[in-house]
C-alpha cells in the first residue's frame, strides 16, 4: 500500500529565529486534497556523557513548559552544520567537557506528527573537564549524577525531555 502523501503547494506562515511554520496544500495516498500544518527546525545535536559512573545532566527553565528541565547537553544545529561539530560545540559550552572522541548512537525523531526535527545523539569517550561558557543568555546549572539515580529520575518521572530519557535507557541497555 502506498503511504506516500504529495506535497501541492508549500505555504509559509511564519518565519522565526529557530522555527518556520508552514501550512502546506497536500494530497493523501487517496487523492483527496488535505491540510499539513509543519513546523521546520534545523535539527539538533546532543551528547550522552558518563565519566566515572556520572553522567553530566544540565537543568534548565523551559519557557514552552513553564518549568526546569533535567537534559543531557544539546542544543540546535545552525543550518547546514555538521550534528558531530555541534554536539562537540555544545559538550563545552554547557559543561566545560571536551571529549577524546564522540560515537554516534541515534538519530531521534522528537515529534513526527508536525515537525522535521532531528535529534543526534552521541556518547562522549575519553571526557575531561574545562571551564563551561554558555551561550548568551543561557542559564543552567550542569550536575553530575549517579546512572543508578538518572535512570530511577527517569522512572519517578522527575526526567521527561526525550533525547535524555532516550539516551540514558540506550546506554542502560548497552550495559546489560
Amino acid at each position: 500500500m502506498n503511504l506516500r502523501e504529495e506535497t501541492v503547494k508549500r505555504n509559509v506562515v511564519y518565519r522565526g529565529k529557530i522555527l518556520t511554520l508552514r501550512c502546506d496544500d497536500a494530497l493523501l495516498p487517496d487523492g483527496k486534497p488535505c491540510k499539513r500544518e509543519v513546523v521546520e527546525h534545523s535539527g539538533g545535536a546532543a551528547v550522552l556523557c558518563v565519566k566515572d559512573g556520572k553522567v553530566a545532566l544540565v537543568k534548565q527553565f523551559r519557557y514552552a513548559y513553564g518549568e526546569e528541565v533535567w537534559e543531557i547537553p544539546a542544543g540546535k544545529l545552525e543550518r547546514g552544520e555538521d550534528p558531530e561539530k555541534a554536539a562537540v560545540r555544545e559538550l563545552k559550552e554547557e559543561t566545560g567537557l571536551s571529549a577524546e572522541r564522540l560515537e554516534k548512537l541515534f538519530t531521534l525523531y522528537p515529534t513526527p506528527g508536525y515537525t522535521n526535527e532531528k535529534i543526534h545523539v552521541y556518547e562522549a569517550v575519553g571526557a575531561t573537564a574545562g571551564e563551561s561558557s554558555p551561550d548568551e543568555g543561557e542559564f543552567l546549572t550542569v550536575v553530575y549524577l549517579s546512572v543508578e539515580e538518572a535512570l530511577a529520575m527517569v522512572e519517578r518521572g522527575e526526567i521527561c525531555d526525550g533525547k535524555t530519557v532516550a539516551a540514558l535507557q540506550n546506554y542502560a541497555l548497552r550495559r546489560k
